[in-house]
């Protein structure tokens, strides 16, 4: 919405913003990333605050001009940062490991699950005596790292009687009564 879209991006000195025929270039210490800007969006750039500007107050670029200030904003802050999403493997011989970008799930199936991880996300695995795995994955593109996490998240989510699955890091899971006898 507009009022997103009105916000100030601060832009750190390590990270430079160039724009080239709407197509927006955010270069950092953790990485590059490019983003196509629809027609009219406009950003003005003066010391270290990044603005973005629309053509009109029609709907469709109040939307657009929330919605871009958002994905620049979020390009800065990986590419300084870096963005990071933890999975707990809650289950009963339920397993990861990982070598290289190969990420391995033992979830109870009749066999394992072998994941290539793009090269942009970095995997860690941790496991526990007495505790639930916990995958951690780091990323400067926070898009990729969002559809990488529902992609490992989808092979076996929560399921509301026990709580068994494959869940985020302080998520909530509603848990429903099982047959009452």
């Amino acid at each position: 919405m507009s009022r997103i879209g009105k916000a100030i991006i601060e832009v750190p000195a390590n990270v430079t913003i160039t724009e080239k025929e709407g197509l927006v270039t955010v270069k950092g210490p953790k990485g590059e990333l490019t983003q196509q800007l629809s027609e009219g969006i406009s950003l003005n750039l003066e010391d270290g605050k990044l603005t973005l500007e629309r053509p009109s107050e029609s709907k469709q670029h109040k939307a657009l001009h929330g919605l871009y200030r958002a994905l620049i904003n979020n390009m800065v802050v990986g590419t300084s940062e870096g963005f990071t999403k933890k999975l707990e493997l809650v289950g009963v011989g339920y397993r990861a490991s990982n070598s290289g970008q190969k990420l391995e799930l033992a979830l109870g199936f009749s066999h394992g699950i072998v994941l290539d991880l793009p090269k942009e996300v970095s995997v860690e695995t941790l496991s526990e005596k007495g505790k639930n795995p916990i995958i951690t994955l780091s990323s400067y593109d926070k898009q990729l790292l969002g559809m990488v996490a529902a992609k490992i998240r989808s092979f076996r989510k929560p399921e509301p009687y026990k709580g068994k699955g494959i869940r985020f890091v302080g998520e909530i899971v509603r848990r429903k009564a099982g047959k009452s006898a």
